[in-house]
């Protein structure tokens, strides 16, 4: 979590999806309540007013859930920090993926970042707003608008292997 007086360094991920939420809010700034469609996210993301940050991550979970991974994909989702102005607080994850086995039991891993903001001036009825992107990529995605896709993490962890073999590591 983040330290007093200290601002939390953010994987650039994270980053990039912090300046998304902004852009997206000063979009939304001029709209009311009834013009925002409800979430359509094949999961029910957490009231405002129910936020915590342990359950942001459950939801990530339940929302990795839905991905239909294979089982041979392992992964762990880990709290990174929080980031706070005074009209939101943003909350940063990280899901580590990888497929070990008996041959290679510590793989390479691959990273999807998320960014949940919890609005301070909303109606606390409201879902908080979630946004993922994938460890190298640059596209943001929004969960129920957009498909996962397992080749994501397949085609990051190819392109580490890859710099591996190039860099004789």
């Amino acid at each position: 979590m983040e330290t007093d007086g200290e601002p939390p360094i953010l994987p650039k991920e994270s980053a990039l999806l912090e300046r998304a939420l902004q852009h997206q809010n000063r979009c939304t700034n001029a709209t009311t309540e009834a013009d925002i469609s409800p979430d359509s996210s094949n999961i029910d993301w957490v009231s405002i007013r129910d936020f915590t940050v342990d359950v942001g991550k459950e939801q990530i979970i339940d929302y990795i859930e839905t991905w239909g991974l294979p089982p041979a994909w392992l992964y762990c989702v880990n709290v990174l920090c929080t980031t706070e102005d005074e009209h939101r607080s943003v909350h940063h994850y990280r899901a580590n993926f990888s497929t070990p086995t008996k041959e290679k039991p510590i793989e390479t891993r691959a990273c999807v970042f998320f960014a949940v903001n919890v609005p301070k001036v909303a109606a606390r009825s409201r879902p908080v707003e979630v946004l993922f992107m994938i460890e190298s990529n640059r596209l943001v995605h929004t969960p129920g608008t957009t498909t996962f896709r397992e080749q994501w993490l397949t085609d990051v962890i190819e392109s580490k292997n890859l710099l591996r073999e190039a860099a004789d590591l």
